[in-house]
C-alpha cells in the first residue's frame, strides 16, 4: 500500500530533488500566474538591515516573511512578493553625498549642516 521508505534520510539529497523539481516545472511562476485573478494580498518586505551585520534575531523576522505570503497563497490569495526599499534612508544621503561632493559626515555636520542635509534628502 506504501511506498517504502528509504532506511536512511539524506536531508540535503531530498531537497535537491525538489528543488530541481521546482524550477524545471517552473512551480512558482505556475502559482503567480495561475493566482492573477484571485484576490490579491500584497506583500511589501522591507529593505535588507544596512547598519550591521545580520544576527540570529533576524531569522525569526526572515521566517515570518517567508511563510506569511505562502499561507495567504495557500488560503487562495495571488500573493506577489514586493521587495520593499527605504527611498528615505541611505540610498538618497548617498546621492546628495555625490551632488555635494562630500562624503564624510562630519564634514557635512560642519560645512552643510544637518538641517540643511536632512532637508535635502527630502
Amino acid at each position: 500500500m506504501f511506498e517504502p521508505v528509504a532506511a536512511r534520510y539524506d536531508g540535503p539529497e531530498l531537497e535537491k530533488g525538489i528543488l530541481d523539481l521546482w524550477r524545471r516545472e517552473d512551480i512558482f511562476g505556475r502559482i503567480m500566474a495561475e493566482g492573477a485573478a484571485r484576490p490579491k494580498f500584497v506583500f511589501y518586505e522591507g529593505p535588507p538591515t544596512a547598519n550591521g551585520r545580520p544576527g540570529i534575531h533576524h531569522v525569526l523576522a526572515r521566517t515570518f516573511k517567508d511563510l506569511y505570503p505562502r499561507y495567504k497563497t495557500m488560503r487562495g490569495f495571488h500573493c506577489p512578493r514586493k521587495a520593499g526599499w527605504d527611498t528615505h534612508g541611505l540610498p538618497v544621503e548617498h546621492e546628495i553625498e555625490k551632488e555635494l561632493g562630500i562624503f564624510d559626515k562630519r564634514r557635512i555636520e560642519q560645512e552643510v549642516g544637518i538641517a540643511s542635509f536632512t532637508a535635502q534628502c527630502r
